[in-house]
């Protein structure tokens, strides 16, 4: 695995869980709102590596517990792909002084 590829995961793994976070944040929103539907948010694995988000309308009712917990799972979500970018790039300067 080379550490351009620890960057795209990251950022694949970031990238999902700004979606999942903006659909628990649309869906406890607009709770009380007639008339809207909730977004589900499906991840799925690329074949490149990392995920892909994506959010869709669903009929289902409201499930205000489960908002709350997706909102807290993609914020930790967001700090643990910030780490690995974080260590990629640490990685990265360590390589290039090894070699300097």
């Amino acid at each position: 695995m080379t550490i351009s590829s620890v960057y795209n995961l990251a950022a694949s793994g970031m990238k999902a869980a700004v979606v999942r976070q903006n659909a628990a944040a649309h869906n406890s929103a607009n709770l009380l709102t007639e008339d809207t539907h909730r977004l589900i948010v499906n991840q799925s694995e690329l074949r490149s590596g990392g995920v892909q988000a994506k959010a869709f309308s669903s009929g289902d009712g409201a499930d205000p517990v489960g908002d709350a917990v997706d909102r807290l799972l993609s914020v930790y979500a967001l700090k643990a792909n910030a780490i690995s970018l974080r260590t990629a790039d640490k990685m990265a300067g360590t390589v290039l002084n090894v070699r300097a």
